[in-house]
């Protein structure tokens, strides 16, 4: 990237709440949606679909409460929750297990959290012995796992390992201990290098550290010293978020004090792209950048990355069912979502019925614009001939009203357009959010729901 001026009254006019598209439309777009609608659509998708399948897993416990996090968890220092957790996870994975077609493949299998390593490594087994028990796996599953170092053990590693883990997702945030103990997780760089030490030893051939900007005492100099000692650990994959300031719905984010200005966050990620890129790794868009041999390097350059609720993917066209609390599934367009409330969870299952609590079926022009706003966050462009191929409609004339509206981004040198098409700018990719919500049907609804662009 050069060198970019950073236009304060340009931020300010970009910095507005956008959603950051995992899905389209938003999950602020879900509503009730009775369990047994969303099993006929499970259903009617496995009687006429042999689509791979991408498995997920949310186990949502931590001992302590990062006070940025935005995740659903539950906080807890008492093991025995686990036990009961896993119970009720066999009970989901059994009563949706029927109404999947058993020669389905399983070519992704994702833990998240939450702390996974909250689990004792026995209870790790047991989970991967069930998914293996009762779905059909392929043999290069791609199983990657969210690991939080202050609990990671030997033993731990081993488990994973055992059940074919090979990608693992090191949380760090900032290896500074004045941001760190302000967002109440102290965890010194050791103790993150030796968990990276213990995976590679095991065999992980995939290391994502994920970092977050935008944090309490941030400054481009400090930040700048996490990076170059995250550059120095070689990771294969970097996930560097934009922390997402919802006091209204965390409230423990009000506890946060001496945040960044806008226009700092947006010079500290000018300059974690500047530090990455100059180190060999390839920006694949919004928060996430890869080695050029990775996976999600190579989809990029093929234009078959696509996005989904775990952000980029190189699994095309695989339904994703999820498991456990506030766990989010999607398949044969429709998207649903189990109960927040570990309680409620627990309860629906206790009923013998899916623990389902909203979803969304998309209309004909969502899945249009589902399409269009994946292509431009993962290709950073849009080729309007391309698109109406693929879309089977005529581009330029569907989305007549959103290209004119593109004309102040051009202006502002987000993008550079012609009659085929426009490709994102640097600058763009700074603000790839705000352009990508010119596309959206849904934009002016729920915006309090989400964070700021910046």
């Amino acid at each position: 990237m050069s060198m970019l001026h950073v236009d304060l009254d340009l931020v300010r006019k970009y910095n507005i709440a956008t959603p950051r598209y995992t899905s389209y439309p938003p999950a602020t777009q879900f509503g009730e949606m009775p369990a047994e609608q969303v099993l006929e659509q499970i259903r009617a998708n496995n009687e006429n679909s042999h689509r791979d399948i991408s498995l997920y897993f949310h186990l949502p416990f931590c001992r302590s409460l990062c006070w940025y996090c935005g995740c659903t968890t539950v906080i807890t220092t008492q093991q025995r929750q686990s036990t009961t957790y896993l119970n009720y996870l066999k009970r989901e994975l059994s009563f949706m297990r029927e109404f999947l077609h058993r020669e389905r493949e399983v070519v992704q299998l994702h833990l998240g959290g939450g702390t996974p390593t909250f689990f004792p490594p026995d209870e790790l087994r047991e989970l991967s012995h069930v998914v293996r028990e009762q779905f059909c796996v392929a043999e290069n599953l791609e199983a990657g796992v969210e690991i939080d170092p202050r609990s990671l053990t030997h033993d731990h590693v081993a488990a994973l390992s055992e059940a074919g883990f090979r990608r693992a997702s090191i949380g760090v945030q900032d290896f500074n201990p004045l941001v760190q103990n302000a967002i109440n997780r102290f965890q010194p760089k050791t103790m993150s290098e030796n968990a990276i030490t213990l995976l590679r030893d095991a065999g992980f051939d995939s290391i994502n550290i994920d970092l977050v900007y935008g944090l309490p005492h941030q400054s481009v100099r400090s930040f700048g010293e996490t990076l170059d000692a995250v550059i120095a650990l070689r990771p294969n994959r970097l996930a560097v978020f934009n922390y997402a300031h919802v006091p209204w719905l965390k409230p423990a984010q009000r506890l946060l004090q001496w945040l960044p200005t806008p226009e700092t966050k947006l010079q500290l990620l000018k300059l974690t792209i500047e530090k990455l890129t100059s180190a060999g790794y390839v920006y694949i868009g919004l928060d996430h950048f890869a080695l050029p041999h990775d996976e999600l390097a190579i989809a990029q350059r093929e234009k078959t990355l696509q996005r989904n609720f775990q952000g980029y993917s190189t699994r095309v066209n695989a339904d994703i069912y999820a498991f456990g609390m506030s766990s989010i599934s999607q398949a044969n367009g429709t998207y649903w979502q189990n109960h927040k409330d570990l309680s409620r969870y627990y309860s629906a299952l206790d009923a013998k019925t899916a623990p389902i609590a909203k979803g969304y079926v998309l209309t004909a022009d969502d899945k249009i614009r589902r399409e269009v706003i994946m292509r431009l966050m993962c290709d950073m462009a849009l080729d309007f001939d391309a698109m109406s191929n693929s879309l089977g409609v005529i581009f330029t004339d569907y989305f007549t009203r959103e290209l004119a509206s593109l004309k102040g981004l051009e202006a502002d040198g987000l993008i550079e357009a012609d009659d085929h098409g426009f490709a994102v700018t640097d600058l763009g990719r700074l603000l790839i959010r705000n352009i990508a919500v010119h596309f959206d049907a849904h934009q002016n609804e729920k915006t309090r729901q989400f964070s700021n662009s910046i």
